[in-house]
């Protein structure tokens, strides 16, 4: 009895704590401590294919797993809380972003390769340089104000709006007009003298004036002595050091002549390009995470309302609840007293299995939630194993005390196998299925290791304790006393 008793007040303590948990941990974002996934919280979905290149005719696997690294990184380094990225057939990316209501961000920093050059101007191209310049200032600034940014502009050449109500024909026409110059610029520089590749990290800070914020860059020994170099070739010379990403100038330098003997040395740098907060905090992203070892194209972006997650939830519990409503029912009907710690059992392993969930932590999805409630199910089949052997003892004239011990003895094989073939399904789900279909192979897998603890532990310990109350040791309290064999003892 007193091991009974030990058993007993470890069940208590464990669900004394589950519940502690889920109830400090629950907020909007979490409730009750549990990370919803996208089709439950809502947010953006974005669906990228991975591109062949230059001499790459096909995508193979290890080249999308290079490509998912880097999305990873700049994924992680956007602080989009709980995000996945999962791999889709033989050349696609799945990324999912809870809560993320404006998924335009992200596929601008995850759909560039982010391959930044410099690159030294060419002789010869100083006055055509300027001329190039100049027009990008008038037409960057043109845009500003199209864009309702508070920017002073010039008389320019260029077709310019004539109020901010311009139409979007104008706004793509000026956007056309920025891309030509930057193509003449580009073509006015060297081929790129140092890369991305040699970069160790980038960051960002403040210009000292307020008005912009720059990007910084580390590079190795070997980038910053070929900075070292090229800032070298240039200095005092009057021509500029153009930095270009994927193609694009994004800022052009001078280098003083003070530079002249050793060029920029430290193995540092920094790019000024008048950048605001958000579009340096991109670049510094992009930079970071890396480019992107094949081009990205994106499919398709797909957003799920709060709304619709909060319809999802909703309909889920009471799915979850009215399952478990029902099994209750016919448990205490079927099985009687047994039936109700039957109930009580299935109880604990609900609570325990959102501790779980919250620990791990586990990501609900509709999926997932579908493998609770299966897992569910397999616990109540647990339950009936054991409480059918029962039945057979009693009927067959054993005493309860023996029939409850033996009942639990036979059932063991039969849940134990159950239960191992159950958890090889769960592993093949998640080792070869796709994001939704692991989120249900993790669920059901927690689900059926648990409900071994449930039945036999939980319910065996809840019976034995009742067992020890005389009142409540009562054969007709587990079937009717008609079933019961006469003259055996």
């Amino acid at each position: 009895m007193a091991r009974q008793q030990g058993w007993f007040a470890l069940i208590l303590a464990l669900a004394i704590a589950a519940g502690a948990l889920l109830f400090s941990w629950n907020t909007p974002e979490t409730p009750l401590g549990q990370r919803l996934g996208l089709d439950l919280r809502g947010g953006s979905q974005l669906t990228l294919q991975v591109l062949p290149a230059g001499a790459i005719k096909s995508v193979q696997k290890e080249q999308l797993d290079a490509v998912k690294e880097v999305l990873d990184r700049r994924i992680n380094g956007l602080g989009v809380a709980e995000s996945t990225l999962q791999t889709v057939g033989d050349d696609q990316l799945v990324l999912q972003l809870p809560g993320e209501q404006d998924p335009t961000r992200a596929a601008n920093v995850l759909g560039t390769t982010a391959l930044l050059e410099f690159r030294a101007q060419k002789p010869g191209t100083e006055q055509r340089m300027q001329e190039l310049l100049s027009l990008k200032r008038q037409a960057t600034a043109l845009l500003f104000r199209l864009n309702g940014i508070n920017k002073q502009d010039a008389a320019s050449p260029l077709a310019a709006p004539a109020s901010p109500d311009t139409k979007q024909a104008d706004r793509e026409q000026l956007e056309a007009d920025l891309q030509r110059i930057n193509i003449d610029i580009v073509s006015q520089f060297e081929p790129a003298g140092l890369s991305g590749k040699d970069l160790v990290t980038a960051g960002r800070q403040q210009q000292q004036t307020g008005s912009g914020w720059d990007v910084t860059l580390s590079f190795t020994k070997e980038g910053g002595d070929k900075f070292a170099s090229l800032t070298q070739s240039i200095a005092g010379s009057g021509r500029l050091l153009g930095i270009v990403l994927d193609g694009r100038s994004i800022s052009e330098a001078s280098v003083g002549p003070e530079f002249k003997a050793a060029g920029i040395t430290g193995g540092s740098a920094s790019i000024t390009g008048n950048f605001t907060a958000e579009q340096a905090r991109d670049l510094e992203v992009q930079l970071r995470g890396g480019s992107l070892p094949l081009p990205v194209k994106i499919l398709e972006v797909r957003t799920v309302g709060p709304s619709l997650g909060a319809e999802n939830i909703r309909t889920s519990l009471i799915a979850a609840l009215t399952g478990l409503l029902l099994v209750a029912i016919f448990m205490v009907i079927v099985y009687r007293l047994a039936g109700i710690v039957a109930v009580i059992a299935l109880s604990l392993y609900g609570l325990f299995n959102l501790a779980v969930y919250a620990l791990i932590p586990v990501t609900l999805t509709l999926p997932g939630i579908a493998g609770f409630i299966l897992s569910l199910g397999m616990a109540v089949d647990a339950n009936v194993l054991i409480f059918e052997r029962i039945k057979e003892e009693l009927r067959s004239g054993n005493t309860l005390i023996r029939s409850i011990d033996t009942g639990f003895a036979l059932a063991f094989s039969s849940i134990l196998d159950g239960q191992v073939t159950t958890l090889i399904s769960c592993v093949a789900l998640f080792m070869l299925g796709t994001g939704l279909v692991k989120g249900f192979a993790v669920t059901l897998g927690i689900g059926v290791l648990l409900s071994l603890f449930s039945a036999l532990t939980c319910t065996r310990t809840l019976l034995r304790v009742l067992m020890s109350y005389p009142g409540l040791r009562r054969i007709n309290y587990f079937i009717p006393l008609a079933q019961r064999s006469e003259g055996v003892a």
